[in-house]
């Protein structure tokens, strides 16, 4: 016998919108299940209390129409034994009846109960019964009773049955329908996000979006929340393309230079001083090396998460003056002055923050001109901490502002020995957003710039 070979999980099942379509179905069906029968019920019910309704008030209408005088039976001339489907029939005291017509199958031995309405069961039907006593002097008296055939539900549920036989059909097909198209409406999103997805994943193409009309349900947001994530994924991805391409080619220099030297000193390298010298060369651009590595571990760990700032009450006005000092080393005839107030205090990362300075410190002092100055400026305005560091060095072009936060730009495309890895400022900004805060630059080419740092004083962190 022929085996299915196909695995389980391949097998072909019902889509969402089919089983979405069938259970609203269903549930349609069921729903009108229960109508009928709620309607049958009712239906009974009302029939029932309408039927016991007029024979009493018949009954009752026919009362004083009703005399007897002198053991006379005297009867009004609108007197009528049939009535409304009741049927009316006079007994003397005795019971016996005296005049009217009993309806056909009606059981004639139902005794007689003043006031009570009861049932009677008769040949293949059932009659309602009301009875009352017509009193005439102290002893005499009529018993006037009326019957009424039960209602014959049979021709109702006919009629019922027959109109839910005709109405039905169509009102599962307008659920079917409605089920469906509500359905594909709400599930199209998702169809074309995954259709996104598949494109994305074979053409590679993260620029492709969704553009599903702006909407305040469900799907709109959906289809809006996947329009971010993909831009934020073509982001994250140009990102990961230009920081590979930048660091490789970091990477390559100092790597070339380690090779080019040992090469030299295998070939040439006779003396002492010459192996000497080409080892201070390869410890440079190692250490180099190193600490690019190290600066990009830093990063991807803030990136990802994995290094959380350890913030504390911290000192900045005595943090910072005292930085200032250690690096303030005459380098290059600059010096660094100082504007900071003291007891200005904010929640950060002490040891974070100190790397914030130094970056700056060296990017101003390694831009700016010879014999220049470095200012440095703490101030505090309602829960901000404003730090500035300004210099009068070359400046920055207005094309290169925003340019310079980019990890491995630089401004000055140099790449003497000494220039930097082009990691500083990124670092700069990043360190500030872990601290709820930001980072700006302002800047005249050939006049210098000033870079603020600003902080909030108090983090929720």
């Amino acid at each position: 016998m022929k085996q299915n070979s196909m695995p389980p999980n391949r097998r072909r099942k019902l889509s969402v919108k089919l089983k979405l379509t069938l259970w609203f179905t269903a549930f349609m069906a069921g729903t009108a299940g229960l109508c009928l029968g709620l309607i049958l019920m009712i239906n009974g019910q009302v029939a029932r209390s309408e039927t016991l309704s007029v024979l009493t008030i018949t009954v009752r209408d026919n009362l004083s129409k009703v005399h007897l005088t002198q053991g006379v039976l005297d009867l009004d001339q609108d007197f009528r034994f049939y009535r409304n489907e009741v049927y009316l029939m006079l007994y003397n005291k005795n019971k016996a009846l005296l005049t009217g017509e009993t309806p056909p199958g009606f059981p004639v031995s139902t005794p007689l109960e003043n006031g009570v309405t009861k049932t009677a069961a008769g040949d293949g039907e059932d009659f309602y019964v009301f009875d009352l006593w017509i009193p005439s002097g102290w002893e005499d008296g009529l018993w006037l009773r009326g019957v009424i055939q039960s209602p014959d539900g049979h021709q109702s549920l006919n009629q019922i049955f027959t109109m839910f036989a005709i109405i039905l059909p169509f009102v599962i097909l307008l659920a079917a329908v409605g089920g469906y198209w509500i359905a594909r409406r709400a599930l199209r999103p998702i169809e074309q996000i995954t259709q996104t997805a598949e494109s994305i994943e074979q053409g590679k193409d993260l620029s492709r979006r969704l553009n599903l009309p702006a909407g305040s349900d469900e799907a709109g947001r959906l289809g809006e929340a996947f329009d971010r994530m993909f831009s934020r994924l073509e982001k994250s991805f140009e990102a990961e393309k230009q920081f590979a391409s930048d660091a490789s080619h970091e990477l390559r220099t100092p790597t070339a230079v380690i090779l080019a030297q040992c090469a030299y000193m295998e070939k040439y390298g006779s003396e002492p001083a010459d192996y000497q010298e080409g080892i201070a060369v390869i410890r440079r651009q190692a250490q180099k090396m190193s600490d690019l590595i190290n600066h990009l571990l830093d990063m991807t760990r803030f990136d990802f998460g994995t290094r959380k700032i350890q913030t504390e009450d911290t000192d900045l006005s005595a943090m910072t003056e005292i930085l200032c000092q250690e690096q303030d080393t005459g380098l290059k005839g600059i010096t660094i002055r100082t504007r900071i107030p003291e007891g200005i205090h904010a929640q950060i990362d002490p040891h974070l923050m100190s790397r914030v300075i130094e970056n700056l410190l060296d990017n101003a002092r390694k831009y700016g001109r010879e014999n220049g100055w470095i200012q440095v400026s703490l101030s505090q305005k309602s829960d901000k901490v404003y730090l500035e560091v300004e210099d009068n060095g070359i400046g920055i072009a207005p094309e290169d502002l925003e340019k310079i936060w980019q990890r491995f730009y630089q401004a000055n495309p140099s790449r003497e020995s000494g220039s930097g890895l082009g990691l500083g400022l990124s670092m700069v900004r990043q360190i500030a957003q872990l601290h709820g805060g930001w980072a700006k630059a302002e800047s005249r080419l050939g006049e210098g710039s000033r870079f603020t740092i600003i902080l909030p004083v108090s983090q929720p962190l």
